[in-house]
């Protein structure tokens, strides 16, 4: 029932602010459209911290950010303009398409201190929608179907499952979900859909004879109908139809390699532009010899 467990990977954002890396992976680079898949924190922010913990302006192209807290606040900042904090069961949902700058920011923290917890995932656009023009929307905790069963309680940010459809717009069949497990509490996996995956979040749950800690995703074979919560568990449920091969540089996704050149030419040369409620900082283009992940659909 279990293809490959994949063990998140430690990393810091500078700062305080360390991430879960868990896609891509060396082995396993996405699942269904999911590109990238970072685990945020945990981590306790005391008032008056520097901005060294909050990123700074930076470019994407050719994928949609979403960004989801399960606790904590972002202050968002792009460059259409929109400019609002992201809290605890909202979602960001940013499609870069030919290109989006936007910088995420603590400043509640900053003000009076925070615990951040969430993830962001990346999902790649289709080719026919790589080039797209670049949108912004925010959902509401209630603007997204929730529902309560048999000590589950989920939260459909994406797609289509558990016979509901979630408002989020998106450009190729997936599906994306948050479940609060009580223990002993079985979930459903999602079915009708290539590839899909768990990622366990807090907490453990068993997926037939294998169990699954915290920081821990496990990509599934077309058998696996279900999850057990060991205990009290966060449990993050993703997957769809593959898009097709992609290379990833950076914040870039494009099936094409000269148009992640491109990118990185616009960006280094000050032709992208920033936010205009945030560009006094920037992130640098990193070191050029160090360009072109490929990443298999």
């Amino acid at each position: 029932m279990i293809e490959m467990i994949i063990d998140q990977q430690r990393r810091s954002l500078g700062g305080p602010i360390e991430v879960g890396r868990v896609l891509p992976f060396a082995k396993r680079q996405m699942v269904g459209p999911f590109i990238f898949f970072d685990h945020i924190g945990p981590v306790d922010l005391t008032a008056g911290i520097d901005d060294s913990a909050d990123v700074h302006a930076h470019p994407h192209i050719g994928l949609s950010t979403v960004t989801y807290l399960f606790s904590g606040e972002l202050m968002h900042r792009d460059s259409l303009g929109y400019e609002l904090p992201i809290r605890p069961e909202e979602v960001n949902w940013m499609t870069a398409g030919r290109g989006i700058t936007h910088s995420e920011r603590f400043e509640r923290a900053r003000a009076v201190g925070d615990r951040i917890h969430g993830i962001q995932a990346w999902v790649a656009l289709p080719r026919e929608h790589e080039e797209t023009a670049p949108a912004f929307t925010h959902y509401e905790s209630g603007d997204l179907p929730f529902w309560d069963a048999a000590a589950v309680r989920g939260h459909l940010i994406a797609g289509s499952a558990y016979g509901l459809t979630s408002g989020a717009k998106t450009h190729s069949p997936l599906f994306y979900a948050h479940l609060e497990m009580r223990a002993g509490a079985r979930a459903e996996i999602p079915g009708g859909y290539s590839e899909r995956a768990v990622y366990v979040a807090t907490g453990a749950v068993e997926l037939g004879d294998r169990r699954l800690g915290a920081g821990q995703m496990a990509v599934v074979t077309p058998e696996a109908s279900s999850i057990r919560a060991a205990e009290p568990s966060t449990v993050m449920l993703l997957g769809g139809e593959p898009v097709g091969e992609r290379f990833l540089y950076w914040n870039f996704v494009s099936s094409s390699q000269e148009r992640l050149r491109q990118a990185a030419e616009d960006w280094k040369a000050g032709r992208i532009k920033l936010p205009d409620a945030d560009d006094r900082e920037f992130i640098p283009l990193p070191d050029a010899a160090r360009i072109k992940l490929p990443v298999r659909a």
